[in-house]
This record gives C-alpha cells, structure tokens and sequence, in this order.
C-alpha cells in the first residue's frame, strides 16, 4: 500500500542510508567478521517492526525518530548545499501485528535491551544505529515493500508460541 504521505523525507532517508554507511564501511575495513553483522542485523529489524507498533512506546519512539531525522536532515542538505530535501518519501507499511505478534516484539525488544546493555562500544553504535535506519526506512514503499513478509513471520511466531503453550501444538 503506497500513499504520498509519510514521516520519512528524503533527508531523513538520508540520514538512516549514511547510518549503515558508515557501520558498513566500518565492518567491511574491520575484517568482516561475521559476528558484527549480529548487532546491525537485530537493531534494523527492531527498528522495522518498532514502524508497525500501533502506538505504544514503540511506535512512539520510531515517529519521533523520523521526525527528528527530518529536521536535522533537512537543515543539514539545506546548509550544505542550498536546496530543500524535506520532500515526504512515497510511504509504505509493513503490515499488522496481532496480539501473538506483539507479544514477539516485545520479546526482541527486550532481548535489545539486554543486548544493549551487555554490547562493547561499537556494538552499542551499531544496535542503536540500525535501530534508527530501521525505523526511517521501513516505512517507505520500497523498503516496506522488500520486508512485506516480517509482519508475518512475527505473528506466525507468536500464534506457534500461543498453541504450544496452550496444548494445540
């Protein structure tokens, strides 16, 4: 589903592209170990399913994300170059979460945390990172559009979990 409107612009687009960027490049010069691609890999997808969060803090945090994003985005293509990136990015969404779904996320939301809370310095970049990117970006067409099957996979997960534990497994 596409519409014109969207808390993504392409500054703030901008802004999550150079975010990975950077983590990228950093991993890339680093050695490329496969273990650092972890970090970036967990806060993206938070970051996405955080854009598909109904509310709740969640979703409270990746609107504010984007709309920050925007602003100093936009004045920063402004300051630099002179010309206007606040133009909103044609929107996507990546679905619904059901209540099984949403008892997912939380779960990966607070396994985050706990993967925060235990990460090096650079671990800490890269969750906190992608997170950001995650939230800008997943909610354009073309990201959203690439990811349209996490919803599914999340709440197919919860539903599994809810039948296991409720004997119907």
């Amino acid at each position: 589903m596409t519409t014109t409107q969207t808390g993504a612009t392409l500054a703030a687009c901008a802004i999550a592209i150079t975010i990975m960027a950077v983590y990228l490049w950093k991993w890339w010069k680093g050695g490329r170990a496969i273990k650092d691609l972890f970090a970036m890999v967990q806060g993206f997808i938070n970051g996405a399913l955080a854009t598909i969060c109904a509310g709740g803090l969640a979703g409270w945090l990746a609107g504010c994300t984007r709309q920050v994003a925007g602003g100093v985005g936009g004045k920063t293509v402004t300051g630099t170059t002179g010309a206007d990136s606040g133009t909103a990015i044609a929107s996507g969404s990546l679905g619904q979460l059901t209540p099984e779904g949403g008892v997912v996320v939380v779960v990966l939301f607070v396994l985050l945390i706990v993967s925060y809370k235990t990460a090096s310095k650079d671990d800490k970049g890269r969750l906190i990172g992608f997170c950001i990117a995650g939230a800008i970006l997943c909610v354009t067409a073309g990201v959203a559009g690439a990811l349209d099957g996490l919803p599914a996979l999340v709440n197919s997960l919860g539903l599994s979990g809810s039948n296991m534990l409720g004997g119907n497994a």
